[in-house]
Order: C-alpha cells, then sequence, then structure tokens
C-alpha cells in the first residue's frame, strides 16, 4: 500500500474536528483508496470497527440509494445502533439526491465524523463546499508525486533502486512518469497506458463536462481543450483562444471563459496567476494553464508537438501544489520567474529548463532571478548532472528536487 502521508497527514490533523472532510480531485487518482487508508488509521488508533459506515454509492450494495430518503433510512438506523462517536464515509456522495440535506443533518448530530468525496458528472469536484452550509475543510488529491510513483512500483514488485537518484533505472523510472504521468490506473495497465490515458481524458471531456452543461459544439470545445494542452505553460487568456478561434464566429468570449473554467473544475487543468514583482499586484488577463496529470500531455499530443521544458515545468507545479505552495508566475521588467512559491510564511523562486547547454541558455534562466533583490532562496531546475549553480542561485537536478526537496527543507 503507498502511504500518502502527504494526504494523511493533513487529514489526521483535522480527524477530530467538527469539520465535514471533503476529499477532491481528479477521476481516478485514488480518492476511494485514500478513504481505505483512513479507516485503517481509525482502527489501528483504538477506534471499533463497528462505529465506521462506509457508503461507497458505486457498489451493488449501495448503488440503488438514488434519494436523500434512502440514504437516511441506512444511516440512521446505524446511527441509532451508535450512542459513542461514529465515522461517516461517503463516496461518490454525487450519487445521491439532494445529498446535502442529508449531510448538513448529520453534521449537526454531536456524535459524527463525516467523510465525502464526490466528482464527475453530475458535480464536479471543486463544487462540493457549495452545497454544505456546515464547517468543512477540503484536502485536494492529485496523481501520485514521483516519490509516490516509486512507492507504488515497489508495491507492484518492480523494487526500483533509490540508492542514487541518477542511476539508470531510476532515470528510466522519470521517463516512464514523465510521458504516463502518477494516475494509479495508467500505471496499472501495463502495455495500455496511452488507451487507458486517452479513455480517462475522453470520459472526463464527455461525461463531466459535455453532457453536464449540455455543449453542443463538442467539436470546438474539443478544440479550446487541445489548445490548452498544446500551451500549457504559455500565456493564454479566453481572449487568446477567442483570437486562435477568430474564424468560429458562432463562440463568444463568455462561452470560452465558462469552458475554461469547466475545465478546471473538472481537474482536467489547474491555472496560475501572473504577479508583477515590483508593483506587487496582480496582472489580470492572462493566466497559465498546467495539466493535472502530465500523462495526458503526450496521449493527445503527436510527438512533433511535444515540448519537453513545457513538460518537466508541469511535472514541478504539481509537485509545489501537491504540497501546499501557493505558486504564481512572476513577473520583473521584461523578464518571467516561472514560479512564485509561497508556503509556511516563506516565499521562493524557481526557474525550469530542461538543459543548461549554452550560456544563452543559462542567461535566460538565471538573470531574472538576478534580478530580484530579496533574500529568498532562487533555484534553477534542470536536467543536468552538473552542479551550475551561482550568484547565489541553486541548481538542481529536477529528479533531486522531486525526490528531496519537500523532505529536507
Amino acid at each position: 500500500m503507498v502511504e500518502r502521508m502527504l494526504y494523511m497527514d493533513k487529514i489526521t490533523s483535522l480527524m477530530d474536528l467538527n469539520l465535514i472532510k471533503i476529499i477532491t480531485g481528479i477521476r481516478r487518482c485514488g480518492k476511494s483508496y485514500f478513504f481505505s487508508l483512513i479507516i485503517d488509521y481509525l482502527k489501528n488508533n483504538g477506534v471499533n470497527e463497528e462505529d465506521i459506515l462506509l457508503i461507497d454509492l458505486e457498489l451493488p450494495q449501495y448503488n440503488h440509494i438514488e434519494t436523500r430518503e434512502e440514504l437516511d433510512e441506512i444511516v440512521l438506523d446505524f446511527l441509532e445502533k451508535h450512542e459513542n462517536n461514529v465515522y461517516l464515509f461517503f463516496d461518490e456522495i454525487q450519487n445521491v439526491s439532494k445529498w446535502e440535506i442529508s449531510i448538513n443533518g448529520y453534521f449537526k448530530l454531536s456524535n459524527t465524523n463525516i467523510f465525502i468525496t464526490g466528482s464527475n458528472s453530475k458535480l464536479l469536484s471543486k463544487e462540493l463546499a457549495t452545497f454544505l452550509t456546515g464547517r468543512y475543510i477540503s484536502i485536494e488529491m492529485y496523481p501520485f508525486s514521483f516519490n509516490e510513483f516509486l512507492d507504488y512500483k515497489n508495491e507492484l514488485g518492480e523494487k526500483p533502486l533509490l540508492e542514487n537518484e541518477f542511476n539508470t533505472e531510476i532515470e528510466n523510472y522519470f521517463n516512464e512518469y514523465l510521458s504516463f504521468g502518477g494516475l494509479p490506473v495508467t500505471i496499472d495497465s501495463k502495455n495500455h497506458k496511452e488507451i487507458t490515458l486517452n479513455d480517462l481524458y475522453n470520459s472526463i471531456l464527455l461525461h463531466d463536462i459535455v453532457e453536464r452543461f449540455e455543449i453542443r459544439n463538442v467539436g470546438l470545445f474539443n478544440r479550446i481543450t487541445k489548445f490548452l494542452v498544446e500551451n500549457i505553460g504559455n500565456l493564454t487568456s479566453a481572449n487568446a483562444v477567442y483570437t486562435y478561434l477568430k474564424h468560429d464566429l458562432k463562440i463568444s468570449k463568455s462561452t470560452i471563459y465558462n469552458y475554461l473554467e469547466y475545465l478546471e473544475n473538472a481537474y482536467l487543468f489547474s491555472k496560475v496567476s501572473r504577479e508583477d514583482l515590483t508593483g506587487k499586484k496582480e496582472i489580470v488577463g492572462s493566466e497559465k494553464y498546467y495539466l493535472i496529470d502530465q500523462g495526458f500531455y503526450k496521449s493527445q499530443l503527436e510527438e512533433k508537438q511535444h515540448n519537453i521544458g513545457k513538460l518537466l515545468e508541469n511535472i514541478v507545479y504539481l509537485e509545489l501544489i501537491r504540497n501546499g505552495c501557493k505558486v504564481t508566475v512572476g513577473c520583473i521588467n521584461d523578464y518571467e520567474i516561472d514560479f512564485v512559491c509561497r508556503k509556511d510564511n516563506e516565499k521562493f523562486y524557481i526557474q525550469v529548463s530542461y538543459h543548461l547547454e549554452t550560456e544563452e541558455t543559462k542567461e535566460r534562466e538565471f538573470k531574472p532571478l538576478m534580478l530580484i533583490k530579496d533574500n529568498y532562496p532562487k533555484y534553477v531546475l534542470s536536467m543536468d548532472k552538473e552542479n551550475h549553480s551561482r550568484d547565489g542561485i541553486v541548481h538542481i537536478h529536477i529528479i533531486k528536487f522531486l525526490r528531496e526537496f519537500f523532505y529536507e527543507n
């Protein structure tokens, strides 16, 4: 079992607080599996199994539940038999109509601890909290980090050699992670990874967005989505998309705004705003988008369209937000900082490059950081094994960053 300690640490610190715990994230990222980890934690810490109720609304014994009244019948019967604290788990809660009325009702009882997941066609992940009038906290779950990917490979019996981040085996595993991402269902697919990624990608687009929002011009919507995939890490806006589609006169800018919001709420993309580091203010109207799993990049684009530098940038971005960083794109004079990161009242800056082979490339990556006059840490990440640190700016190999940065700092 992959322990997913990043999320377990978060949830255990909130375990006994009077909060509804919401687990959100893209399809197949491991939300249901995470419930099993929480339940194991509870049992290992003295909670009796009979005080735990898990209702997975996609399992045969519960998939008949369609209304909150049918849900209440099971839950209230369980509660009547328990006076002490109970733990209620609801997986894929959106399958029950008016579920929020029941969840809010259970929350008002003095002896309940409530955990819910929900996503997909009837309810997008980021909408869950808007239905709850009580207190809640939302934990966003992402596909496996590279360390979790290696742990999972170990569980599958492959047992990667971890002594040195630069050995050939680790580099081969990184290339697989780079190409196919960190969704458990993809790793399990062995020789069918691209097919699995395509099926999942199409399912998100069709069921979570097109069907739900009754998008009629599916071809145009797919073109917009493909445009975002092609341009991960590039400055993008509704105006830029509109210009790209200016010959398609049947679409408005407001429709494009809606489409971009649907894609973000379905956890297919993550949006990053820009900030002026000199004026210390947000720059409105132009953002960057990154895929929530880098595997979709290769599965949706032809090889000639691949930009390895942007793909590496995507992986670094995911590692940052996975570890709780608030991230913006920095602008200083006419230069750009890939990531301005804030965590625990600290700040640091990151530039990402594929290789630093030429002086021109080094100048491009290091100069923007040198223009920043504060004393916060500054890093350049690349796939170069040679150390290129200079002028107080630390160079780190990307694999080393993924393996160690948030585990040693």
